[in-house]
């Protein structure tokens, strides 16, 4: 064997290919596109689905709704009785994000959708009732998202951070605006924290996943 490496952009394309996206989630996808929302790509999603299914998540919690393709993707490794809380500060997003659960035939009570700041809003929930969080929301407020998510977290639950490579940018020693900084430091935090068990997986623009350690 040479040991030689292939093209990222080819295996990323590869996997894509080979867990496409169905007809509901390439709608949302194209209705963030209209509106210039980011989305996770279908790499990050299937990552995601992964993450909530392996914790056996019933409650979770999603910051920053868009057009619903995050909370499409979320939905599938949820337990089938499991209800998704998502928080997003544009109303325009959240009608999106309902259209997007709708022609997937979501029912209502699986996903709540709360219209705020997720600064403000999570102080609201309640510690420990959580079993997954996904931050994908402001990125220069990511470090404020920490605390609040490990809070809501029951033991063994994850707490994931979308965006977390900045689309190559954090790695660039000379990217220096916000949300770069924010996102080295956040990977920082997290790498030190001793009550988290972090991991930073490179699908789509870095998804920075820990678990919350069981109390000795």
């Amino acid at each position: 064997m040479s040991g030689e490496r292939t093209d990222p952009s080819g295996e990323q394309a590869w996997i894509a290919a080979w867990q496409p996206e169905d007809a509901t989630l390439a709608a949302a996808r194209q209705r963030a596109a209209e509106v210039g929302v980011d989305a996770v790509d279908p790499v990050a999603g299937a990552a995601l689905r992964l993450l909530a299914a392996l914790t056996g998540a019933r409650h979770a919690v999603e910051l920053g709704t868009g057009a619903g393709v995050a909370t499409l993707w979320l939905l599938q490794g949820l337990q089938p009785d499991g209800v998704l809380t998502s928080i997003d500060s544009e109303p325009e997003h959240q009608r999106l994000a309902k259209a997007s659960l709708a022609e997937a035939g979501v029912a209502s009570g699986r996903v709540r959708l709360i219209a705020g700041r997720a600064l403000d809003v999570l102080p609201r929930l309640s510690d420990g009732a959580y079993d997954l969080v996904l931050c994908d929301a402001a990125r220069a407020e990511a470090l404020d998202y920490l605390p609040e998510a490990v809070r809501l977290l029951r033991e063994g639950g994850a707490v994931v951070f979308a965006g977390a490579l900045g689309g190559g940018r954090v790695a660039d020693p000379s990217a220096r605006d916000a949300d770069t900084l924010a996102a080295r430091e956040l990977a920082k935090v997290v790498r030190d924290d001793p009550s988290l068990v972090p991991a930073l997986l490179p699908v789509g623009t870095g998804l920075l996943a820990a678990v919350k350690r069981t109390a000795a």
